[in-house]
């Protein structure tokens, strides 16, 4: 039983959540199972069958030799044809687009996604080389009061500030990809409107042409009851069977056209997705980068007071004999505050731990997302390779009616 489709929302709202999760690959659409999908109302469906009597009574008076019963069943094999070019359109796009988002996560092409991959690639190589795992973070007291330049933890978080301009422009590089993102996403929403109304209007053609199959078999078994054999084997070899095939060609382009709507969802989501998990990434990035600056500063700053106080205390020690013991006990003092002050390594260890999880999920949500795009590629491929024969035989039909 298939599940019925809803038209496109007027916006979507993201869920905060740490870990991203790419959204299923759509299922291949039976094209037996389209019409369920875009529901057609019962009045609508009333009409439409009301219309179909109609046209079956009206042929079935018609001479098979006249012009009039001739157009009346080429009439027939171009039902729902602008629709049926119109979601041929959309379904193109969709591969095309699909094609970019697969390249995308290959890193070659460029478009948005890739933006976005090659950013934060930049990013995790810069965030790599700020990690405290390679630096050498101990605080011995004569490198921080004696060595001049020899304090490894305030060059360590010199480092942010060298490459905090290279980080501005990465920032910038992200919002650039998430506009873009943003933008990919709001021309998805219009397309969606756009096929939603074709797959409408092609639903509604397909319960068009099986109340036809209906009506025309009813008019056949009934013309043969009444002895109006010649009109029941019109009826069947020359209107029942265009509708059939008709019927046909409505139900795979609609199928293809529900592929390319549930594509086109798949695609948005995973936008979504990438978006939120950018965003994660970059306000973790600045928050830490942040701190590291406004620590270093504040250790800069420190150590200063503290050279100049010992060397205070040492010139005090020396000229006031009376006052060593008193001189003693305080320095004693101001070197155990000068050797257990600082930043603690484990917590900017876990805070760059926390930046690489993220980094890590969002490998793997490319990774995943990339798995199932290919899978939409596929169902479409499929969708299409089961048209081409309807499409074939259609042609031979029209090529041996013209000669």
């Amino acid at each position: 039983m298939s599940t019925p489709l809803t038209p496109p929302d007027a916006g979507d709202q993201a869920q905060a959540s740490l870990v991203l999760r790419a959204p299923d690959a759509p299922a291949i659409v039976e094209a037996e199972e389209a019409p369920g999908m875009v529901p057609v109302p019962a009045d609508r469906q009333s009409e439409i069958q009301r219309q179909a009597r109609e046209f079956v009574a009206e042929v079935a008076t018609l001479d098979p030799r006249t012009p009039e019963f001739t157009q009346k069943v080429e009439g027939i094999s171009q039902i729902g044809g602008k629709e049926m070019v119109q979601s041929g359109g959309y379904s193109s796009r969709m591969l095309e687009r699909s094609s970019t988002s697969v390249a995308g996560s290959k890193r070659s092409g460029n478009s948005a996604q890739v933006q976005v991959a090659a950013t934060l690639g930049d990013l995790r190589t810069t965030v790599e080389d700020l990690t405290p795992n390679a630096a050498d973070l101990g605080v011995g007291r004569k490198i921080l009061g004696f060595i001049p330049g020899g304090n490894k933890l305030a060059r360590y978080f010199q480092k942010y500030e060298s490459a905090q301009t290279q980080l501005d422009k990465i920032i910038k590089s992200l919002m650039a990809g998430q506009d873009e993102l943003l933008k990919d996403n709001a021309s998805l929403a219009g397309e969606k409107v756009q096929l939603w109304e074709t797959m409408q209007a092609l639903s509604e053609y397909a319960v068009f042409a099986k109340a036809l199959d209906a009506a025309t078999v009813e008019k056949i078994e009934s013309s043969r009851a009444s002895g109006r054999i010649d009109e029941a084997q019109k009826l069947e070899a020359d209107v029942l069977f265009p509708i059939r095939q008709r019927h046909q060609d409505i139900l795979t382009q609609l199928a293809v056209s529900v592929q390319g709507y549930l594509a086109m969802d798949l695609i948005r989501k995973n936008n979504l997705e990438l978006i939120k998990g950018v965003d994660r990434a970059r306000t973790t990035t600045i928050a830490a980068l942040r701190t590291a600056v406004i620590v270093a500063q504040a250790l800069a700053n420190q150590k200063m007071v503290l050279d100049q106080i010992d060397a205070i205390n040492t010139t005090t020690n020396n000229m006031i004999l009376k006052t060593s013991e008193m001189l003693k006990d305080q320095t004693v003092r101001i070197q155990q505050q000068a050797s257990t002050s600082g930043v603690s390594v484990e917590t900017l260890q876990k805070a760059f731990d926390n930046v690489f999880q993220t980094m890590d999920a969002i490998d793997t949500f490319r990774a995943s997302a990339a798995k199932n795009m290919e899978g939409t590629v596929s169902a479409l491929e499929t969708g299409l390779l089961k048209a081409k024969p309807y499409l074939e035989r259609s042609r031979q039909t029209e090529q041996g009616e013209l000669r």
